[in-house]
């Protein structure tokens, strides 16, 4: 049976922002879904987050997602997984110091030292990446195009889109019709409208 797997972000739960509406969606569609709680949320530590997603089921039909933290938890997962997967989702996802970490002295315990790109390139048949040109915690269009930069696979960028969620800056994204379209897609190299709006 195809099954997804979504990991929410910093200071988030699974049902934060578009995450509840995204399952049920993925249920539609024949999946079996499984979003986890990840410990100590306010302040992620790879290694914790990393052992709960390690449990999970990966197998050639598997997809991941992933939105803000939970993006370079997705890279870390592909960098260790035996299979390789279907699809990798990173939404607003990240692999390097934020610039806006870097101003406020915070601190970015999710991400590795360096990532091992051609096993994450290879463990999955397609990684995209979905950022925005205005994100608030400058996780945007520049983060995206190094990681695809680093793996290929397919790179969306959205105008105007903020975090795509974020309680902090009142993006409250309770619906993503863009993820909806990406997860009906049988075919990862096929060509979809990707014009829609939430």
């Amino acid at each position: 049976m195809k099954n997804a797997i979504i990991f929410h972000g910093t200071g988030c739960t699974p049902k934060s922002y578009w995450l509840p509406k995204i399952k049920k969606h993925l249920e539609t569609l024949g999946y079996e879904v499984w979003v986890p709680k990840l410990p100590d949320a306010d302040d992620p530590v790879l290694s914790k987050w990393l052992t709960v997603a390690m449990k999970g089921k990966y197998t050639e039909e598997t997809v991941i997602i992933g939105h803000s933290a939970g993006g370079p938890l997705v890279l870390s997962v592909l960098e260790n997984i035996k299979v390789q997967i279907h699809k990798a989702i990173l939404v607003a996802g990240f692999a390097r110091e934020l610039r806006y970490d870097k101003e406020h002295k915070t601190t970015q315990s999710i991400l590795q030292p360096k990532y091992n790109w051609g096993k994450i390139k290879t463990s999955a048949k397609d990684i995209i990446y979905i950022n925005s040109n205005n994100d608030p915690w400058t996780i945007d269009d520049e983060e995206g195009l190094y990681m695809w930069r680093k793996t290929g696979g397919t790179l969306i960028l959205r105008s105007d889109e903020g975090h795509m969620g974020s309680d902090s800056f009142k993006q409250p994204y309770t619906s993503f019709p863009l993820l909806e379209k990406l997860l009906e897609v049988k075919y990862t190299r096929s060509s979809i409208d990707v014009s829609d709006k939430k």
